[in-house]
């Protein structure tokens, strides 16, 4: 890895600027707003000025406009709970809905357990374990007729929180509009006032109102794109993150993301003759109230360039929160050996740690099979228990998202890290993914679902999986070693390289939709869709079958498993045979 990044090749003080600038002149950047508008213009004028070929897109979105709601308590004792109404609810009638209230804690699956939701209005904790989208539809799920959501933060908290609980990934399709759109009314409500009505509900019953109030409209939207070429190749890295927010300045939610970008467009223009693959930016639109239109557009209208050319999606969002001391990076498993390489070479003694990414944020890439990364600092696992595991800071989606969130000592490390992982990705001769970690992760969730999967087959899935992992080894280390000679200007070598490059997109392209998806390569799982939390998701219903009697749902439920398994063991076979071919090819 050959670094050419210094302190002078990026400037805090440019996107201070670009920060301040955007918080408070264009706050309140909703998606199809006049201020989401103004600032796709804005970032599409940055990027143009860093020397980006830069292009404003607008495209029709279904977006939300929500306004504030309100909780009455009828039960116990009268008292009104100020709401903010989420995005894509269902609005109610003047009179609102009144039902009894039940507490469902984060509101998975495992919440619901021994509660009957059925009629009543669940009270649910806002973390991301579910997200707000999984849970408003786990909540329909169980019969409930509305949902409550309390802010994370401090118990003191009077925040009101923003978001949305669209489960439909994008703009939605006659199918997801039918079965995948938001069915309940949700708001949320201060963590204060979430907490008081927890206490009353451990003394009695409590009935509450419901009113929820929101439009939700197609409107024309607008995002930003910017390319840099490199001269000789198509190949590219993809670097995005969304430009939309909710009400107010949201400088973290993502202000600092955008300007981050627009920063390193300027400094890989600079550096543009360097490149042996060049960079997509992607300032994406309605994340927030569309639930990612902006990112799966763009892959949908960029297929066929994404699946022959595409290397990395590296999601900027949310960078340089303050309060921060720890470096945490995401990536599918293809991508950790690579991360993991360049934080321990740039992060010093700073406390880092790994996890592998799920199908959240702007992840709209696991379908064409582009894989995805990010880093950013992190808050410690005392700090979440303190504010009710508000890891995105206790001011996220809130009023309170202003400029003095922003770590400015740290931002500088948050540019240098992003320009490194990008450096290595455009420069390195061989594209620096390893395929063992993934079969590992295959092999291992297997071996978990065997005990409950015997009768769909697992086992000689595991025994596919596991020949995978015999081909992956020995590419994963020809493909190092070739990477070595590449740089070290070995003529054969580089006539290999372009070979094995295309290869590794084509195994990223077969793995990744079996690894990270239910839906597969050409459709979108709800967001946060609580089987997504899973390696091979598609299967994640095993461990059910194995306790269902012998009825018609338990021999559908295993028909549809089968299938699924079926799928896996074609794409675990292809990618070894691919190996193989190749590798007889290349010696």
């Amino acid at each position: 890895m050959n670094l050419i990044i210094d302190s002078s090749d990026l400037s805090v003080e440019r996107v201070r600027a670009d920060v301040e600038h955007i918080c408070k002149q264009i706050p309140s950047r909703l998606a199809g707003s006049e201020n989401g508008k103004r600032m796709a213009e804005f970032s599409c004028a940055g990027l143009a000025a860093a020397g980006a070929q830069a292009q404003l897109h607008e495209i029709p979105g279904l977006v939300s406009f929500p306004r504030a709601g309100k909780l009455d308590i009828l039960k116990p004792a009268g008292k009104t709970l100020i709401a903010n109404t989420l995005g894509h609810s269902v609005s109610t009638s003047a009179q609102g809905v009144t039902a009894e209230l039940v507490n469902v804690g984060p509101g998975g699956y495992a919440d619901y357990v021994g509660k009957d939701a059925a009629g009543k209005i669940v009270l649910v904790e806002l973390s991301y374990h579910p997200g707000r989208h999984e849970k408003q539809r786990i909540a329909a799920e169980y019969g409930a007729l509305g949902c409550v959501m309390m802010n994370w933060g401090y118990a003191d908290s009077k925040l009101l929180p923003y978001g949305s609980v669209k489960p439909a990934w994008g703009n939605p399709t006659p199918d997801t509009f039918r079965n995948e759109m938001t069915q309940l009314p949700c708001i949320g409500i201060a963590r204060d006032d979430g907490l008081h009505l927890r206490e009353l509900l451990t003394a009695g019953s409590v009935t509450v109102q419901l009113h929820a109030d929101v439009d939700n409209v197609w409107r024309p939207i607008q995002m930003t794109t910017g390319e840099v070429a490199a001269d000789g190749s198509d190949d590219f890295v993809v670097v995005g993150g969304h430009q939309d927010s909710w009400e107010g300045e949201q400088a973290t939610d993502n202000a600092a993301g955008s300007a981050c970008m627009i920063e390193l467009a300027r400094f890989f223009t600079k550096y543009r003759k360097h490149l042996r693959r060049g960079i997509s930016f992607g300032l994406w639109t309605a994340h927030e109230t569309g639930t990612m239109i902006g990112s799966t557009w763009y892959v949908d209208k960029n297929w066929d360039r994404l699946r022959e050319h595409g290397i990395a999606y590296l999601q900027i969002d949310q960078p340089a929160c303050f309060g921060t001391t720890r470096w945490g990076s995401v990536s599918n498993a293809e991508l950790k050996q690579f991360q993991e390489t360049i934080d321990a070479k740039l992060l010093g003694d700073r406390p880092r740690a790994w996890r592998r990414t799920v199908k959240i944020g702007d992840a709209s890439f696991f379908g064409v099979g582009v894989p995805m990364f990010s880093g950013l600092g992190v808050f410690t696992a005392e700090e979440l228990k303190a504010s009710g595991n508000a890891n995105l800071g206790w001011w996220h989606h809130s009023l309170e998202n202003t400029v003095d969130k922003l770590d400015w000592d740290t931002m500088g490390l948050h540019l240098k890290m992003y320009a490194a992982y990008v450096w290595e990705l455009c420069t390195a001769p061989i594209i620096p993914c390893t395929f063992t970690p993934v079969a590992d992760e295959v092999i291992h969730r297997l071996g978990e679902l065997l005990p409950a999967g015997a009768s769909i087959g697992l086992e000689s899935a595991l025994a596919s999986a596991q020949k995978l992992r015999e081909q992956t080894l020995l590419f994963d280390q020809y493909a190092t070693e070739l990477n070595r000679k590449c740089v070290a200007k070995d003529e054969q070598a580089g006539a290999q390289a372009e070979l094995v490059n295309t290869t590794i997109k084509r195994l990223s392209r077969l793995l990744l939709p079996m690894v990270g998806t239910v839906k597969g390569r050409y459709g979108h799982d709800p967001y946060s869709y609580t089987a997504q939390t899973t390696v091979l998701p598609s299967l994640y219903d095993v461990p059910k079958l194995a306790k269902l009697p012998e009825t018609a749902e338990r021999w559908m439920l295993e028909t549809q498993l089968l299938r699924n398994r079926n799928s896996i063991v074609d794409t675990l076979s292809d990618a070894a045979r691919l190996i193989q071919d190749v590798l007889r090819a290349v010696k």
